[in-house]
Formats: structure tokens, C-alpha cells, sequence
């Protein structure tokens, strides 16, 4: 599954629908929804609003995007669910793949074109982006100690047998067919090991592809540990559900 030697498959068909969670990203959703428009094969960009005080749904909106409101907060899983269904409403005879990117990339966005080519291809049934070092604003390098990734990594090599690079990675680009295989979606920030072991179980095809581009990066002050924290909960949570807590050291 790591792509490298993946024997080819029936190329399929159909445009690119692109969902984008989004909560409190009034700063950067226009950036990003600029930015996808820009990208190859992409004919509907879906914007989730999920529980947004701060005007995110209206911008969106003014940048061309189609919105769909969360009254409240009910995170990334549920906005992901919601923007695909938003999607199947306007599909036609042939459904969209669907391109899964989080709303704070900005312009970057853009260079999460390369994730489409190998679904469009039939190589893959999901690609994954591997993203390059993130740095914060100040020069520091973005993220923790590695703790969570590692969990995540360990979690599905033992479900699997395949170590991802970036396991906890949200770009991705999945067939209608592998997505609704893998729902209903883990909660929290479970959802992409969720997603890596439910597809890889099943035998879909799973692609790392390369991808340049850049998000609002936390660091290891207090509110990063604490986000970090509810991420290796979430992740531990998804992997006991589906008995591939690790069971030996984790990989490096």
C-alpha cells in the first residue's frame, strides 16, 4: 500500500468535488477556496461551516464556494459526512471523487493538485499528502514530540501491515466507492487512521503522494500540548474500536 510497485487498475471517470471543514477560518478560507478553484479536475468546492462564530460561512460563500451550516460544532468527521453528502446532491449519473483539505491552507492549497492525478488514473482508491516540514511564523519548527503520529503509524502497520509517513495527514483524495466503504467515519481526530485502516482492511488501494503545501502551524506551547493531547486520545479511541491499539514498540 505504500504505492511504490501498485499494479494498475481500470481508470475511472468523473470531476473532483473538494470539501473543506472549516471552524473559525474567516482569516483564511477565502485564500483557500481561491486556491482550489485553481486546481485541475476540481468542478465543486464544498465548504462545511461547522459551528463558525466569526463570519467563516459568509466568506466562503463570496469566494464561490457552495456552504453548508453546522448550527453548532460536531467536528471534522460530521463536516466531512456533510460535505460529501452536499455533494452527492448535485453528482450526476457518475459520482465525484472527492477531495478532502482543511481550510486553513491558504494559497497553498493550490499544491494539493498532485493527490488527483493517481484517483483519476485508477492507480488509487485514496491518496494521502505528505507534507513538507511545516515552520511556525517566528522560524520555529512547527509540532511536538512525534508522540501521536507515532501512535497512528504503529496502529496501522499492525491493522495493515503498511507505515504510512504521515498517518494523521487530512489531504486526501478518496473514489465515491472507498468513501462510502469507510463510513460511518471515525470521531475526532481519529478519523484519518480510521480511514487508513478501515480502506486497507478492505483492500483499497492507498497512495503517500507528495504534496507542497503549508498550514497554520502550532507549536509545543501550552495550547499545542493541549491540542496534542486530545489528538492522541481521539487516535487511541479510533484504533481500540478497531482493535489495533499497537502492540509492540512503535514504529519510528
Amino acid at each position: 500500500m505504500s504505492g511504490t510497485d501498485l499494479p494498475p487498475v481500470e481508470p475511472t471517470l468523473g470531476s473532483v468535488a473538494c470539501v473543506i471543514p472549516a471552524k473559525d477560518e474567516v482569516e483564511r478560507i477565502v485564500a483557500t477556496v481561491d486556491a482550489v478553484r485553481k486546481i485541475a479536475g476540481v468542478d465543486l468546492v464544498v465548504v462545511v461551516d461547522d459551528g463558525s462564530t466569526d463570519g467563516t460561512a459568509e466568506a466562503a460563500e463570496r469566494a464561490g464556494a457552495t456552504v453548508v451550516r453546522h448550527p453548532k460544532n460536531r467536528g471534522k468527521a460530521a463536516a466531512m459526512e456533510t460535505g460529501a453528502a452536499a455533494v452527492a446532491e448535485q453528482d450526476g449519473a457518475q459520482p465525484r471523487h472527492l477531495l478532502f483539505l482543511d481550510a486553513d491552507l491558504s494559497d497553498s492549497a493550490a499544491g494539493a493538485e498532485p493527490l488527483i492525478e493517481p484517483v483519476l488514473a485508477g492507480r488509487a482508491d485514496m491518496t494521502i499528502g505528505t507534507l513538507p516540514a511545516q515552520i511556525r511564523a517566528d522560524g520555529s519548527k512547527a509540532g511536538g514530540h512525534g508522540f501521536v503520529v507515532r501512535l497512528a503509524r504503529s496502529g496501522i502497520e499492525q491493522a495493515t501491515g503498511w507505515a504510512p509517513e504521515q498517518p494523521l495527514s487530512g489531504q486526501r483524495c478518496l473514489t465515491r466507492v472507498a468513501f462510502e466503504a469507510a463510513r460511518p467515519l471515525a470521531q475526532g481526530f481519529g478519523v484519518e487512521a480510521a480511514l487508513s485502516i478501515d480502506l486497507g482492511r478492505k483492500g483499497f488501494r492507498i497512495l503517500e503522494v507528495p504534496i507542497d503545501v503549508r498550514h497554520r502551524a502550532t507549536g509545543t506551547d501550552l495550547r499545542g500540548q493541549l491540542h496534542r493531547a486530545r489528538q492522541y486520545l481521539h487516535v487511541r479511541r479510533a484504533l481500540s474500536a478497531r482493535n489495533a491499539v499497537p502492540t509492540r514498540g512503535p514504529s519510528k
